[in-house]
């Protein structure tokens, strides 16, 4: 007969305790067990079986079942109500033949039942077969604890895999938030010192201008009164004496009656492009706000005007196009806090992408055989009941699709080609209203008919309020214009 596989470190072919408050019994079942190879251990009573299992677990007990003080239905039943005992096979040994005795002893947890008087084969076979049992449950407890452990590994590695793909992720998000911002940052550096530039050669050229438009307009009023007294000087020696002929033919070769009608039309034309000149120059300072470095308290209508004079080469008709009206509504506003450079940029921005729009419009209507429309820009002002400024500046060009409203406000979005804008303008206009102005910057577009920003901010700014697009004032706008 096979040999059963080992059971743990204790014996080869297991550990068995005989459980029967018969010496004889005791002693035949152990020298019967103990030549098959098996350790075995005796207890003569319940309660000794029960210190005997505690003390060290069996492989399996042979328990009688008629024993004074406590039976063997006892006994098992206390073993199986045991977490670490309940698992050990219990074969029963017993007179008793009946049907019911068998139940009962299945019922409450044997494994087996073997009547006396037994038969040794019998014997040795049914305790081989549950320690067959036994060692195959005890294998598969073993690989099924086994595989809950590569469970639990595998389960931690994969926490762990994704926590660190959450993690590379995390950090690859940040960086390309990092090299986006680095990209915005010099970008505007970039365009910073584009401004700075323009400032200083709008203040050479302001200046260098300046200095002869001021003499020639200090000189003009005195030479159109010389003007006036030499003619009157003239027309006054024709009267007290006649003229000689040959100053006669010297006169009528210089057309003398004509240079005395349109001289003094020729100085008002003159007087008029000076002044014409010198609001160009007050144009340039007023947009540029070079003598305004940090945040003024300002007329924004001046802002608005000097802007719109700026443009005022595209605003003029041309010959394959209608020209741009602009309407003007504003409404009574008291001095605003800000700081003007910037405004004036968001303006210029803002106007520019709306004369881009009406021009591009043209130009499709222009190649489809249509006939252009007049173009118009509303640029309105008011106070609001919340004691905030807003301006509207409203045209009635193509509009926008949804698509384009979304990311209108991201950095280095553009729907111009290559060449006619960087997508920066709108995205550092929202961000010279919103952060350093405290307001809001909103669009409303629909196709077809037009667009309207919306630009709103308090009449005071916070003297706290943190400085966050620049650092010298002469760098105060942040940025040129650049449509969206």
């Amino acid at each position: 007969m096979s040999q059963p596989d080992v059971m743990d470190d204790r014996s080869l072919n297991g550990n068995i305790l005989i459980v029967d408050d018969k010496a004889d019994n005791l002693r035949l079942l152990s020298r019967m067990l103990g030549q098959r190879g098996y350790e075995v251990r005796s207890a003569i009573s319940g309660s000794a079986a029960l210190m005997a299992v505690r003390a060290l677990p069996p492989d399996l007990i042979l328990l009688d079942i008629n024993m004074p003080a406590m039976n063997g239905y006892q006994v098992c039943e206390e073993l199986k109500a045991c977490e670490q005992t309940g698992a050990i096979p219990i074969i029963f040994l017993s007179a008793l033949s009946d049907t019911a005795d068998k139940v009962k002893a299945f019922r409450i947890g044997g494994a087996d039942y073997i009547t006396k008087p037994f038969q040794v084969e019998e014997v040795l076979a049914r305790v081989e077969n549950q320690l067959t049992l036994r060692q195959m449950q005890l294998k598969l407890q073993r690989s099924n604890q086994k595989l809950m452990q590569e469970v639990q590994q595998r389960k931690r590695a994969q926490d762990i895999l994704q926590d660190s793909e959450a993690a590379l992720r995390q950090r690859t998000q940040e960086m390309e938030a990092a090299l986006e911002e680095l990209r915005l940052t010099q970008m505007q550096l970039v365009q910073s010192e584009k401004m700075s530039s323009l400032g200083q050669l709008v203040a050479g050229v302001a200046h260098e201008i300046n200095n002869p438009i001021n003499f020639i307009h200090g000189n003009l009023r005195p030479a159109r009164d010389y003007a006036e007294h030499l003619l009157m000087l003239i027309q006054a020696y024709q009267k007290s004496a006649p003229t000689p002929p040959e100053l006669q033919a010297q006169m009528d070769s210089i057309d003398l009656d004509f240079v005395k009608q349109d001289l003094p039309q020729l100085l008002e034309s003159m007087q008029v492009g000076i002044d014409r000149i010198m609001g160009i120059i007050r144009s340039l300072r007023t947009f540029s706000r070079l003598d305004e470095a940090d945040i003024k308290t300002v007329d924004l209508h001046d802002g608005l005007d000097s802007t719109l004079m700026i443009l005022s080469n595209r605003l003029k008709q041309e010959d394959n196009s209608d020209g741009v009206e602009i309407v003007k509504c504003y409404g009574d506003l008291p001095r605003v806090e800000c700081y003007p450079g910037q405004l004036n940029q968001v303006f210029m921005n803002i106007l520019t992408n709306a004369l881009d729009a009406i021009e591009d419009e043209n130009s499709q209507r222009l190649a489809q055989g249509r006939s252009p429309q007049l173009g118009q820009i509303t640029i309105s002002t008011r106070i609001t009941e919340a004691q905030t400024v807003q301006i509207s500046i409203l045209d009635n060009g193509p509009g926008m699709p949804d698509s384009v409203q979304q990311r209108l406000f991201d950095p280095f979005f553009t729907t111009k080609p290559i060449g006619r804008g960087t997508g920066l303008g709108m995205s550092i206009s929202y961000r010279i209203i919103t952060e350093r102005h405290r307001g809001t910057l909103s669009c409303t577009s629909t196709l077809g008919q037009g667009t309207e920003f919306v630009i709103t901010i308090p009449l005071q700014q916070s003297q706290s309020q943190p400085q966050s697009l620049t650092m010298h004032g002469r760098e105060e706008a942040g940025l040129s214009p650049e449509p969206c």
